[in-house]
């Protein structure tokens, strides 16, 4: 494995050689995995290797292997090597993201080369948060946003997140709930049609935070569904990633007022000039919106999910009654 890439990874690197000491996971659907390699001669210690490789035969843990699925997948490690190559080294350090050191193609093969953030301070992942690790990670999304703000995706996905409505069909037709299958289209459009579009992490949830020793500060990983989009989607997706129904419910106002207070902070910082009174109103309409859209991608990927709840059934309601 990683056979064909060892020579770029030693030129990138300027080690003498390299070895591996883990595999940190396995890729979704058996497409590859996510390895950690030592370094000898080189100023880096580790890093780590991002490996796609297709598999013989795919395996999904939920059934849906599809020749739309598969294409879906090669999409996404196409967008991430774009992202690595054309937009990451645009953001600040208050959305910390690895270093790419570099990417390489052979044939439908992909060997990204990264920093290990684990060795640069952030080595903690985390099932469970305390309300200081969610503001941090709110706080990730607040300047990820600000520094994408009114960019266009130009070689990532036109609309970010792996749920989005273009590239779930089957999913949508599987839904039994006609009041929200109906309503599909009309909520994908309100998102799409929010005036106010930045990048979306697209995958955001608590498992692609990697938390510093002392709790002050995160990054995060995974960019393969970064693209254009309402922050609204990330900020959904992420709270409800980390808190139960109750929770989710209970705090909803107080950690949508932390992040837009964030959001105009980390705007004004990079000098972003927009009118931010309609942004947060705008936005803050489409919470809701957000939520009720993962929450119809869930309907019909795995209608027994967790998360599929009184809460999230409660926001849908209202967003249906709404249109």
């Amino acid at each position: 494995m990683l056979s064909d890439f060892k020579n770029n990874i030693l030129e990138v690197t300027g080690a003498n050689a390299i070895f591996e000491l883990e595999t940190i996971q396995t890729l979704w659907s058996g497409y590859g995995r996510i390895v950690r390699m030592g370094l000898e001669g080189a100023a880096l210690n580790t890093i780590v290797v991002k490996h796609v490789s297709l598999p013989i035969e795919s395996t999904h843990p939920r059934g849906w292997n599809t020749n739309l699925s598969h294409q879906r997948k090669l999409t996404s490690y196409k967008v991430e090597t774009n992202w690595y190559e054309q937009w990451s080294g645009k953001g600040t350090n208050a959305c910390r993201m690895p270093q790419c050191y570099g990417v390489w193609t052979v044939g439908e093969e992909v060997c990204m080369v990264l920093e290990d953030l684990d060795a640069s301070g952030f080595p903690i992942r985390k099932t469970e948060v305390n309300p200081t690790d969610i503001e941090n990670c709110l706080l990730w999304l607040a300047n990820f946003h600000a520094c994408y703000m009114m960019e266009h995706p130009k070689g990532l996905w036109e609309t970010g997140t792996y749920w989005h409505l273009e590239t779930r069909p089957e999913e949508l037709e599987a839904m039994e709930d006609d009041s929200l299958k109906k309503a599909a289209k009309k909520i994908d459009t309100l998102l799409k049609e929010s005036p106010f579009q930045t990048f979306v992490h697209g995958d955001a949830k608590l498992a692609n935070f990697c938390f510093s020793e002392g709790g002050t500060a995160v990054a995060a990983v995974d960019f393969q569904y970064v693209g254009g989009g309402c922050g609204m989607k990330d900020v959904a997706y992420f709270i409800g990633s980390c808190l139960y129904e109750h929770d989710c419910e209970a705090q909803e106002e107080t950690l949508l007022a932390f992040y837009f207070k964030a959001l105009k902070s980390a705007l004004e910082t990079q000098n972003k000039t927009l009118d931010f009174t309609a942004l947060e109103d705008n936005w803050r309409a489409l919470f809701p919106v957000a939520w009720t859209d993962f929450h119809r991608f869930l309907k019909g990927w795995s209608p027994q999910h967790w998360k599929i709840n009184s809460y999230s059934e409660r926001l849908a309601k209202k967003v249906l009654t709404s249109l």
